[in-house]
Order: structure tokens, then C-alpha cells, then sequence
């Protein structure tokens, strides 16, 4: 499988009159997550699954990314262990439990991805990875665990996403 993690694109600030988990993204944030798509869609790559948090601004990622790559709106999945307080474990065992796909897309939030990459690649959730704002991971796995049982292929910064 490749398991694919992006971070939600750059959404409005904290601030006391909005909950977190309703903070959508901006206009800035929206128009490079676009392109990113596109260039995703250039580059040939494209996901059968799209896991994501709930939060709005993980949800208008994986929106625009699944609209931009013509996937189906079934083919868009909330998961409550994408959000900030979820379980990595428990996103592993639900991952297993769904018919396998080839190419699975996680959208979500930091630090969440940096441990699960960590823990996935290394077997350390400690380790010091960073995921920028729309930024984008491939691992390749054969079979998936919370535990070591992957390989980083690629880490990219929206920077280099938007450069193709």
C-alpha cells in the first residue's frame, strides 16, 4: 500500500470567538492547496481513499484535493482518530478492518502525522519529522502496524508541491 499523509492547508487563527474544529481554511490557504492538487494530478498521483479529520479545515483539504483529482464524494471518509486528540493505533487498526485500496490519503493535523510517520517509519513516535501546511508524505508499506513497518519514500514541502 502507499499510505499518503497530508496536513491540512493554512487555515484561519485560533481565537476565542470560533472553536478550533471550525476554523476553515483562508482564502490564501485554499488557492495554494488548489494548486498543489493540480500538480498532484500532473504528477499522476491520485488516492482510491480519502481518510480525513473532521475538523473543517482537514475537511476542506481533503475536499479540494478529492474535487480537484475527480473523486467520487464516497471515495471522502471523516475519521475521528485524524483529529488533533485521536488515536493512531486505533486509526492503524480501522485502516485494517476497510477493504485494502493501493493509494490512501490521511488528511490531518500536527503533531499527530509527525508521530504516526515516525512511529510507522522508525518505531518512535519522538522522532523529528515536520509537516508543513499542506505538505505531503508517501510511505510504502506491505503490511500495516502500529509499529515500524514502513518506508518514507518521499517528504515534500508545499513549496516543492507548488513548483511542478
Amino acid at each position: 500500500m502507499n499510505l499518503y499523509l497530508m496536513r491540512h492547508a493554512i487555515a484561519a487563527e485560533p481565537d476565542e470567538t470560533i472553536e478550533d474544529s471550525q476554523r476553515p481554511l483562508t482564502k490564501k490557504g485554499r488557492k495554494k492547496l488548489e494548486k498543489i492538487a493540480r500538480n498532484l494530478g500532473k504528477l499522476q498521483i491520485s488516492f482510491d481513499l480519502i481518510l480525513t479529520s473532521p475538523y473543517l479545515r482537514a475537511r476542506e483539504t481533503a475536499d479540494v484535493v478529492a474535487e480537484t483529482l475527480d473523486l467520487k464524494r464516497k471515495q471522502v471518509v471523516e475519521n475521528e482518530n485524524l483529529t488533533p486528540l485521536g488515536f493512531a493505533d486505533k486509526l492503524v487498526d480501522e485502516i485494517n478492518a476497510r477493504e485494502p485500496v493501493e493509494n490512501l490519503l490521511l488528511v490531518g493535523h500536527e503533531p499527530f502525522l509527525s508521530q504516526l510517520i515516525g512511529m510507522l517509519v522508525a518505531g518512535d513516535a519522538s522522532i523529528g519529522i515536520e509537516m508543513k501546511k499542506a505538505g505531503l508524505c508517501k510511505l510504502s508499506i506491505e503490511k500495516l502496524g502500529y509499529e515500524r513497518c514502513a518506508t518514507l519514500e518521499w517528504l515534500l514541502t508545499p513549496a516543492q508541491l507548488t513548483a511542478c
